[in-house]
């Protein structure tokens, strides 16, 4: 049987001060009223039945994930008692899903992109089951064909052809500087990483088991309680001592075999506030609102965010981020919104928790 585990584990501090640890980004309704983790959902909900959907995400946040997706079965919501990065995220649905279905695929999808058209997304999905079912023996991933030479992205190097669309993975390469990633969108030989993938839930957890043991050890054991009364104990016992490390570094660079599918979308990454430039409609001066209210007078190419019917109004500024939530306002250029993780950690010195 199929499964989809959607990753909604994220802070998203890039993302403040809208995003903050009782309601992290995935969360937000920035788009038409609708949150990146209902936008995952209904793509997925388009190949799969509600059954076979699932969220993983901290436990603080299991109860606002329920009612963003009712259709959802308390059973298909799995909460980390803490953040432990990807691999264990990946490794505890595996786990989970082992007891449940040993026989199972399941396919690894995030909670903070906007991919479009939805046909094409889950054509690529639907590829990625299949040669996963033909290639047991493989780690599939779901490659994005590069739309620019961005800095910020992981990259796929593909090798020989296995069918139309996938390959063999030949290299992984992490963030690379300008002249790599404008040759490896020139080559046309690179795709995006985008987080996804797909794998019997067997072959995860040997990868798993085979690069990181003490941690699968763990991770079993959680999967066996899971569905008892012993579930919160042992978890709560085990789960914040495994290594905290990225399923990228963890197991994908180090397996033996690992496919790369095309997937021919767009794809925006929603780490920071310029991210909303490719997905949000801009006026004639190319100012970007997702406000009820805003006025611009003489400004031109600013990003502006508020709360409910706060007005937020400029007049000759240019190229600026302006977000304005209950208790916090962020005003920075746009250059500089890439430093917004490093503001974040100054709010903490200084204020703790107060404003996060």
């Amino acid at each position: 049987m199929r499964h989809a585990v959607i990753m909604a584990g994220g802070a998203g501090t890039r993302l403040w001060p809208s995003s903050r640890a009782a309601r992290p980004k995935q969360l937000l309704r920035l788009f038409g009223g609708k949150s990146l983790l209902r936008e995952s959902y209904e793509r997925l909900a388009a190949l799969l039945p509600p059954e076979s959907i699932y969220v993983i995400t901290g436990t603080t946040h299991l109860n606002l994930v329920a009612e963003e997706l009712p259709e959802l079965s308390p059973d298909n919501l799995f909460g980390e008692p803490i953040g432990r990065d990807t691999v264990n995220a990946v490794g505890l649905a595996a786990a989970i899903l082992r007891e449940r279905d040993p026989d199972g695929q399941m396919g690894i999808f995030t909670a903070d992109h906007i991919i479009n058209p939805v046909d094409t997304f889950c054509e690529a999905v639907d590829a990625g089951f299949n040669v996963s079912a033909d290639h047991p023996d493989a780690l599939v991933t779901f490659g994005i064909r590069p739309a620019s030479a961005h800095v910020g992205f992981g990259y796929v190097k593909r090798g020989e052809p296995v069918v139309d669309g996938v390959y063999e993975v030949k290299a992984f390469t992490e963030k690379p500087n300008i002249t790599d990633a404008t040759r490896y969108v020139s080559s046309g030989k690179y795709y995006w990483n985008s987080g996804m993938f797909a794998w019997p839930v067997r072959t995860i957890l040997a990868e798993i088991q085979k690069h990181l043991p003490h941690s699968y050890e763990g991770l079993t054991a959680c999967g066996q309680a899971w569905d008892t009364d012993k579930r919160d104990d042992i978890v709560s016992a085990i789960y914040p001592d495994l290594l905290k490390i990225s399923i990228d570094f963890a197991v994908m660079e180090k397996a033996k075999r690992v496919l790369v599918v095309e997937m021919n979308c767009q794809w925006v990454d929603v780490g920071s506030w310029t991210a909303l430039e490719q997905v949000v409609g801009g006026d004639a001066a190319g100012n970007v609102a997702v406000a009820q209210h805003n006025i611009n007078l003489g400004s031109r190419g600013n990003i502006i965010v508020a709360d409910d019917d706060h007005l937020v109004a400029t007049i000759g500024v240019d190229d600026l981020v302006i977000v304005q939530s209950t208790n916090a306002t962020l005003i920075c250029t746009k250059r500089d919104a890439q430093g917004i993780r490093e503001l974040v950690v100054k709010i903490r010195e200084l204020y703790d928790d107060k404003y996060l």
